[in-house]
C-alpha cells in the first residue's frame, strides 16, 4: 500500500497559474492534485489516458467539442482517451481538485 500526503510532493507549474503535483499512483492508474489559479488557462490537449475527475473548490470550465461544461465544487467528470479538451478557471478563486489517470500519467509540461 502507497500513501502520499498531498504536502509530500512538490507542485510543478505546467504552464502559468496551472500546479500540478503527482500523488500515488501504481501500475494501472495514479492520482495528480491541481490548483488552477484566477484566469487560468489549460490549453487544449488530448492524452491516452482515460481522466477522471473530482473539484473540491470553485468551479472549472472546460472546453471539448466546442461545448463548455462548468465543473463546480463537488462534480466529478469523465473524459475519455484521445478526447481533445481544454480547461479554464474563469472565477475568483483558485480552482482545487484531483485527477485519476488510467493508465498512469506523469506532470505534463504544457509550456513546450
Amino acid at each position: 500500500m502507497e500513501v502520499v500526503p498531498k504536502d509530500a510532493e512538490e507542485s510543478t507549474e505546467a504552464v502559468e497559474g496551472v500546479h500540478l503535483s503527482l500523488l500515488a499512483g501504481d501500475e494501472a492508474m495514479n492520482v495528480q492534485h491541481f490548483e488552477i489559479e484566477p484566469g487560468a488557462d489549460v490549453p487544449e490537449h488530448s492524452h491516452d489516458n482515460e481522466q477522471t475527475g473530482y473539484i473540491t473548490q470553485g468551479t472549472l470550465t472546460f472546453l471539448v467539442d466546442g461545448e463548455e461544461y462548468d465543473v463546480s465544487a463537488g462534480d466529478s467528470y469523465a473524459i475519455p482517451g484521445d478526447e481533445p479538451h481544454a480547461a479554464e478557471n474563469r472565477g475568483d478563486v483558485p480552482v482545487e481538485g484531483v485527477d485519476i489517470f488510467s493508465p498512469p500519467r506523469e506532470n505534463p509540461d504544457w509550456k513546450d
